[in-house]
């Protein structure tokens, strides 16, 4: 590439003078004359000689002149060019962040498979958890997002995008901290009779239509309250301030500091796992690929 000992001689033809050129180098006229006897031995010509009003350009030094400001700036832009070269091969997933779906366990995968992907690099893009918005959201995949990971068993979501399932997250019961149930370290069914269980209206989810229908059905003695399709910070908000019981998952015990999250005596499970864009692209897919043969399901 080009070669730093004709910025010194550019400085020393356009000052006209060692001792000026080093000034403007902040370096000693020593080592100016030094780097130009190094750059002359170098190209085997003479560029510069003394007169009694100072350094001047040699015929030589004159053509190398005109040339070497084209090559400084043919140098700034192939550096440009090759630096832009090198960021367009690091490609990037975004990954969708939020309070009820944080990327978290997005990163304990990421560091499973991406040694399978050494080009790509990671960026997080947080949104919102708004149960009214929620849905514009997901449709988001594949242009605001790469992926997102967290629970879903929901229709209306597996209808907007595609979901590799890693696991299963146990259903639990929040409670207000001065909740009359709060210090117990495990709830049976009894426990809640007479209480307001809050979750999921029907019709969206499977796992939550079921245990409403055995709730319904065998324990008529816990009240249902429906929430909005998708919880957000509202309906914790909620919980707490009437005093009601809120059906809730493990992975969301430190959402809302006011509430309690205690785990109950029944086998109640909902999937997490990996969203990402019905049309999403060949690398998407290729991760997704990875990730399903590190997590095989039954």
């Amino acid at each position: 590439m080009y070669n730093h000992l004709l910025d010194t001689f550019i400085a020393v033809a356009d000052c006209g003078s060692f001792t000026k050129a080093a000034g403007k180098l902040f370096i000693s006229p020593t080592a100016v004359m030094k780097q130009m006897n190094a750059l002359e031995a170098e190209l085997d010509l003479k560029l510069t000689e003394r007169t009694p009003s100072g350094i001047r350009l040699t015929k030589a030094g004159a053509v190398i002149y005109q040339d070497a400001r084209f090559l400084m700036d043919y140098s700034r832009k192939s550096l440009a060019s090759a630096r832009a070269a090198l960021l367009a091969e690091e490609h990037t997933f975004c990954v969708g962040t939020s309070l009820l779906n944080p990327a978290k366990p997005f990163m304990d995968l990421w560091y499973r498979v991406n040694k399978d992907f050494p080009d790509y690099k990671l960026h997080l893009v947080s949104f919102e958890d708004d149960h009214n918005g929620i849905l514009s959201e997901i449709e988001k995949l594949g242009e605001k997002f790469d992926f997102l990971i967290g629970v879903c068993d929901s229709r209306a979501w597996l209808s907007r995008c595609n979901f590799l399932p890693l696991g299963m997250y146990r259903k639990m019961i929040a409670v207000p901290r001065e909740h009359r149930l709060a210090g117990k370290k495990r709830l049976k069914l009894e426990d809640l009779y007479g209480e307001t269980l809050m979750m999921v209206k029907r019709g969206d989810s499977g796992h939550n239509d079921f245990l409403r229908h055995e709730l319904e059905t065998r324990h008529p003695e816990i009240r249902i309250e429906d929430t909005p399709s998708f919880y957000d910070l509202s309906v914790f908000n909620r919980c707490a301030e009437t005093g009601n019981v809120l059906l809730t998952i493990e992975c969301w015990q430190e959402v809302h500091p006011g509430l309690v999250t205690l785990p109950v005596d029944w086998e109640y499970e909902i999937p997490y796992g990996l969203l990402y864009s019905l049309n999403a692209p060949e690398d998407v897919l290729r991760f997704v690929k990875t990730v399903g043969e590190l997590n095989p399901q039954p």
